[in-house]
């Protein structure tokens, strides 16, 4: 069994990938069954398609403590329903945004496009977003007694 991603006190990501089950999900299949290298920190949520996904998903998980949040759906204008990634990229834009003002670095959130044939560039990308979020170090989440997300970063 191969060792996990550890950060500097030898501890594993908590990294979530929501993926679209048309496209960025056959992609994640394809580089697993090509046998690509790839960070074991991910767990995948497979989502019908990131139009139906609603921003707070990933906004709930980083306040919950997860230490980033990875989305990756169809490319624009190759979504199986259409317009639903483009709907989603708005979205993503504007949680993007949000985030900083909540005391959430916006770089622990990602949202990318990998069909189900990249299965290299799915490689790549789950790779980075990965070395990105263990430079960054754990999420401390919400902390209760003083109301303030993440209160180091102000």
């Amino acid at each position: 069994m191969e060792e996990r991603e550890k950060t500097k006190n030898n501890t594993e990501m908590r990294i979530l990938g929501f993926l679209c089950n048309w496209c960025s999900y056959g992609g994640a299949d394809t580089a697993g069954v090509s046998r690509l290298k790839q960070p074991t920190d991910l767990r995948i949520i497979r989502i019908p398609c990131t139009g139906r996904m609603d921003p707070l998903f990933a906004f709930k998980a980083l306040i919950s403590g997860a230490d980033g949040v990875l989305v990756s759906g169809c490319h624009p204008k190759d979504c199986h329903y259409s317009v639903g990634n483009l709907y989603a990229r708005r979205r993503f834009e504007v949680l993007k945004d949000f985030l900083p003002f909540l005391g959430i670095e916006s770089d622990r959130f990602h949202y990318t496009w990998v069909s189900a044939s990249e299965g290299q560039r799915w490689q790549e990308v789950v790779t980075e977003f990965s070395r990105r979020i263990h430079e960054l170090g754990r999420n401390p989440g919400f902390d209760m007694n003083t109301n303030l997300v993440n209160s180091e970063a102000r």
